[in-house]
């Protein structure tokens, strides 16, 4: 295998929640591990957002410190560089001069979420690679001729999906231009070796509305939030009596929800506390019994193949994962460790197999996640598909 010199660029300190710092890390640390020449980068000219006041501002206060924190702790402490693209344009980290010639001869620089914008910047870059992890968002606004999104799709050379079955005749999401390679979310396996799960609650975190941002697509409205799906299925706590909770953000969760959720049985938790940082996000995951979620509307009906990046996770703690059907099954095994479902019975008939033998499951989803997950397993079989 040739060293290869590669740049993970993304907006987990724009952003920082804990789930976005795994996704990062585990790509950048992930290839890492892989013998490559790895950096993390963060240029974008979006303000980022800071928790503690929370608003986006336009300084690095909050920024900067957690993502050296984020990196060391993923063994990037020496490996990480952030411009302040919105202000200044000064470079922290890694020093400027060295961080745009690294981006400019970089074998290639992988654009998380295509979120940010070298054109506009005036960064040179080498072979980009745009990474979709949300997948339908670009391809419809691409395919309906939105200008902002072809602009941000013409700019790469190559693109990867999460979406493992946009291309196929099962899912109706039009592929982008220069498709190179469908992929899932690498997963470090040793990180998430959690034990014995300490409650027995099955647990998920997430948003519960989020406004703004359905696509209309041939004719079709597809809802962005997850609470369109939840209340589908919202009172299998009542029936399964099954200990079942949400960490949402409850500062932002109106009253009436709240009380909608908790006369069906759901146990709602403050998702502020856990999601500041990776650690008590994963202890999180690692305390739940198992997972019970629901997907976007946009990959349950145009069943794109996603999958969760918190679900692999939930898998590789050894923790068995109930989600909705995405199409995923075409990819990943289902019926031990792992179940999809339709219907509240389907939720159920999981409940009862994974409660009948809970050692059979857990051993199950682990080796689900060993097989299908691993970050160097996922990764080498990326760059084999992007020719690197």
């Amino acid at each position: 295998m040739k060293q290869r010199r590669l740049i993970v660029v993304g907006t987990l300190a724009s952003n920082p929640y804990a789930g976005m710092a795994w996704m990062h890390m585990q790509i950048a640390a992930g290839l890492r591990r892989l013998g490559h020449d790895v950096y993390y980068f963060e240029t974008t000219s979006v303000w980022p957002y800071d928790p503690e006041r929370a608003t986006a501002v336009n300084d690095s206060t909050y920024a900067l410190p957690y993502l050296q924190r984020v990196a060391a702790a993923f063994d990037l402490a020496d490996r990480w560089a952030y411009r302040r693209s919105y202000a200044d344009k000064q470079w922290f980290g890694i020093d400027g001069g060295r961080a745009e010639d690294l981006l400019a001869h970089a074998d290639a620089v992988l654009n998380i979420t295509g979120a940010t914008r070298f054109a506009e910047e005036g960064l040179r870059v080498g072979r980009l690679v745009y990474v979709g992890t949300d997948p339908g968002v670009h391809e419809i606004g691409f395919a309906e001729g939105d200008p902002d999104t072809r602009a941000i799709v013409e700019e790469h050379h190559d693109c990867v999906t999460y979406g493992e079955n946009i291309g196929k005749s099962s899912c109706a999401i039009p592929a982008l231009p220069r498709l190179r390679a469908t992929t899932r979310q690498p997963v470090l396996l040793d990180f998430w070796r959690g034990g014995l799960p300490s409650k027995n609650t099955f647990t998920t975190v997430g948003n519960w509305k989020q406004a703004g941002r359905d696509l209309a697509f041939r004719g079709e409205t597809y809802f962005w939030s997850k609470h369109h799906e939840f209340v589908k299925f919202i009172d299998v706590p009542k029936r399964a009596a099954q200990p079942v909770e949400l960490a949402t953000g409850l500062d932002n969760l109106g009253a009436d929800d709240a009380e909608f959720l908790q006369s069906n049985g759901w146990r709602l938790v403050d998702a502020h506390p856990l999601t500041l940082s990776p650690q008590p996000y994963r202890d999180y995951i690692c305390a739940s019994r198992g997972e019970l979620t629901v997907a976007k509307d946009l990959n349950v009906r145009l069943k794109s193949g996603w999958f969760s990046e918190r679900s692999a996770c939930y898998l590789a703690a050894g923790r068995p994962v109930i989600t909705q059907d995405t199409g995923f099954d075409a990819v990943l095994p289902t019926g031990r460790g792992l179940f999809a479902f339709n219907t509240v019975e389907e939720i159920l008939a999981a409940l009862d197999a994974i409660n009948s033998d809970y050692e059979r499951e857990s051993r199950a989803a682990r080796a689900i996640a060993e097989e299908y997950f691993k970050a160097e397993t996922v990764l080498a079989r990326l760059l084999s598909d992007l020719g690197l």
